[in-house]
């Protein structure tokens, strides 16, 4: 049998097959069916389905990554910022609630970040520190710099030298457009200059410049202060910051340290308020709080200075002092801290860089952005500073001379002292802004070269951060 298929014009295929008998045999006409058009259809789709999707893709990973940060941010108990923020940014936009309930639910915000942060003690990445049995074996080194410049300073004061000045302890601008007062004295622009040129014997205001200049600490306080040799010191003026509790000290360092907090009369009065209230023997857990009467300025920030840059002056007997601010909770044994970032280094000077600019131009633009200083006052220090010289983008030893001075690590030594009290008079006679002034004092004092400017990772390992709680009242003249 034979088959054989013909196809005609109009597309009907003839299939003819041949059989024994050699007839023509069977003729089937085969008729296609018409084709459907869905696969035109779903080829149209197809292409509508992915050009929405090139469109909108930024949009299908965006929404289920929110939805998961939210739910996992409402889930997990560890995780509690997120939640408050977003209750805080809610009563903000909508205003739905009255300012009573706003503050209640930002308590709550300030309350959570306050216990996220307090009395972590996660292991150090960046700070290198002794271990254990060894910090409790470490002992004070003693003795000075044979070969430094600077043998001895010699403090200006109101008994041997006339005050040009006004006679309130808190006026705001003195002469020459600056803030010095019976505290400071009143350093002339020639006496500034030559107080940057190093003898053996330097000459200089450094504050306490009068008996009746303020900031005034009882006998008692006094003669405590007289026994440090180590000191760990914080300050809280105008109602400002709770008073954390320094942790993980060894037991060398809860006997050989001083833990001394500067509180003022507003702050005082705020934390017994709050059921905080000085023991009888002057202290509140580890920390020696100081009472200081009569503060020499209207600008807190500029009070707080006094103890921030001034130590040696505060603590005359003392070898070494770390400063932390009061935003922040120290949480390293301070002994440790000293050989790690002083003695193993060589240095008489450590602190932090700053995380986010090396340039003092560039951190000038930023403080006036953030309204932390007037622009014209600004103006007129970095006028001074290029009539000076002093380069755009200062580097010291390859590491940034701009610095984050929430915590200074010092030893203190006749030139460590100049640098101090030269950098106080910066503040006093500019802004109070000291990142601005910082690095233009370690250009100025050439001879300042051991100092160890750590990484921020370092100063995050120092401290646990909390923030400024409340905002500081200023005096009032």
């Amino acid at each position: 049998m034979s088959s054989s298929i013909f196809n005609n014009n109009s597309g009907v295929s003839i299939s003819v097959s041949d059989d024994d008998s050699d007839e023509l045999g069977r003729i089937r006409l085969r008729i296609p069916r018409k084709r459907k058009k869905h696969g035109r259809v779903r080829t149209e789709l197809n292409q509508r389905v992915i050009r929405w999707l090139l469109k909108y893709w930024t949009l299908l990973i965006f929404l289920p990554a929110a939805g998961l940060l939210l739910f996992e941010a409402s889930r997990i108990g560890g995780k509690p910022n997120l939640v408050v923020n977003t209750e805080l940014s809610s009563l903000k936009r909508t205003n739905l609630l009255g300012n009573s309930e706003f503050q209640k639910v930002k308590k709550t915000s300030d309350k959570r970040n306050l216990e996220a942060n307090l009395n972590r003690l996660d292991p150090p990445r960046c700070l290198k520190l002794l271990p254990p049995e060894e910090l409790e074996q470490l002992d004070i080194p003693i003795g000075e710099e044979s070969n430094s410049p600077v043998k001895k300073l010699v403090y200006i004061s109101g008994n041997d030298t006339p005050y040009k000045g006004g006679n309130s302890t808190l006026s705001w601008q003195q002469t020459n457009g600056t803030r010095f007062n019976l505290f400071t004295g009143n350093q002339s622009f020639e006496e500034r200059e030559r107080s940057f040129k190093v003898d053996e014997t330097a000459i200089l205001h450094c504050g306490f410049y009068h008996e009746n200049g303020g900031f005034r600490i009882s006998e008692k306080d006094q003669s405590y202060m007289q026994t440090c040799k180590v000191v760990v010191s914080t300050c809280a003026f105008g109602g400002g910051d709770a008073l954390y509790q320094p942790i993980a000290m060894s037991k060398a360092s809860i006997q050989k340290v001083c833990y001394v907090a500067f509180w003022d009369e507003v702050t005082l009065a705020a934390q017994e308020l709050e059921g905080t209230k000085i023991g009888e023997d002057g202290f509140i857990g580890k920390w020696r709080v100081v009472v200081v009467w009569d503060l020499p300025f209207v600008d807190q920030r500029l009070n707080g200075k006094i103890p921030k840059m001034l130590p040696h002056r505060l603590f005359p007997q003392a070898m070494y002092s770390i400063w932390v601010d009061s935003k922040s909770q120290f949480r390293r044994d301070p002994l440790g801290v000293l050989e790690a970032l002083l003695w193993r280094t060589n240095s008489v000077l450590a602190i932090s860089e700053h995380g986010a600019r090396s340039s003092v131009y560039d951190e000038a633009k930023a403080v006036v952005k953030k309204n932390k200083a007037k622009p014209e006052e600004v103006q007129v220090q970095l006028t001074q500073y290029r009539h000076d010289g002093l380069p755009e983008d200062k580097r010291f030893n390859g590491k940034k001379a701009l610095s984050e001075a929430s915590v200074i690590v010092r030893k203190h030594t006749p030139l460590t002292n100049l640098f101090m009290c030269l950098w106080f008079n910066e503040v006093v006679r500019f802004t109070s802004r000291d990142q601005l002034s910082f690095p233009y004092v370690l250009w100025r004092l050439k001879v300042l070269k051991n100092i160890n400017m750590f990484p921020v990772c370092t100063r995050k390992d120092l401290v646990n951060s909390m923030g400024h709680l409340r905002k500081a009242k200023p005096l009032t003249t």
